[in-house]
């Protein structure tokens, strides 16, 4: 969800309009390129071109799971790996084995917006190699630890949507590769299936084992899985209430 969806959204809630009608879900992936730097674990993040979707987002490799991904028939999870790792390629012009990689996450988006991407999060050292991008799709990039991509997001330095935020979070606790991959290699990837609810002037995403989640209704006192965008600007996220 970029900025101006949270403006569109929460003007249409404060007018007592309906969401949209959910519209078709496209598939796609993204991979997570984590490295050892000097101060910490990094992950590769590239900036969208502004007039593309996602545009002006800093995002990790990904795109859309095209045919060409896989046969028809090969089960989504392995044509989501093959997608992640073509875009890999294509973004950053970095080999990543699709069968490196560790699906940690699937985020389904709320009904929304025109389009609409179910997307697959797997999470994979980086392999050795220089990142080329082409100027194009990709206007920049950069290595960065989780923390220095919140500051640099709070600063409002770079623009960032909810899963990535949410997942750059989670980056934040690992100080390096080793240690990452130890945690993510034996978990159950994490689905999060977005309900969105206003809560006085802020917008919420909430995900299962948040108290208003079944509801869709934010003020419901209770444990918390949610990301609240401030109408003032910048995220916070609280899962205080997942174990």
């Amino acid at each position: 969800m970029t900025e101006k969806n949270v403006k569109d959204f929460a003007q249409r809630l404060s007018k007592g309009e309906a969401p949209a009608e959910p519209t078709e879900l496209i598939p796609a992936a993204t991979v997570i390129l984590l490295r050892d730097g000097e101060g910490g674990m990094e992950t590769l993040m590239l900036r969208k071109n502004s007039k593309i979707a996602f545009g002006g987002m800093w995002v990790f490799p990904g795109g859309r799971i095209d045919p060409e991904d896989g046969a028809e028939e090969d089960a989504i999870e392995e044509r989501a790996r093959i997608a992640a790792a073509r875009e890999a390629m294509e973004e950053a012009a970095l080999d990543v084995p699709p069968a490196d990689m560790t699906m940690i996450s699937h985020w389904t988006p709320p009904p929304m917006g025109n389009r609409r991407f179910a997307t697959w999060f797997f999470v994979t050292p980086a392999p050795s190699g220089e990142v080329t991008i082409d100027d194009g799709e990709i206007k920049d990039s950069q290595w960065l630890t989780g923390a220095q991509a919140l500051a640099q997001h709070r600063a409002g330095e770079i623009e960032l949507v909810p899963p990535t935020y949410v997942t750059l979070c989670l980056l934040s606790r690992y100080n390096s590769v080793a240690q990452a991959m130890a945690d993510f290699v034996p978990l159950e990837p994490r689905y999060y299936r977005t309900k969105i609810s206003a809560c006085g002037e802020d917008l919420v995403s909430m995900w299962e084992g948040d108290a208003g989640y079944d509801a869709g209704e934010a003020d419901t006192p209770g444990p918390r899985h949610r990301l609240t965008m401030k109408k003032a600007g910048g995220f916070e996220f609280d899962e205080s209430g997942v174990e």
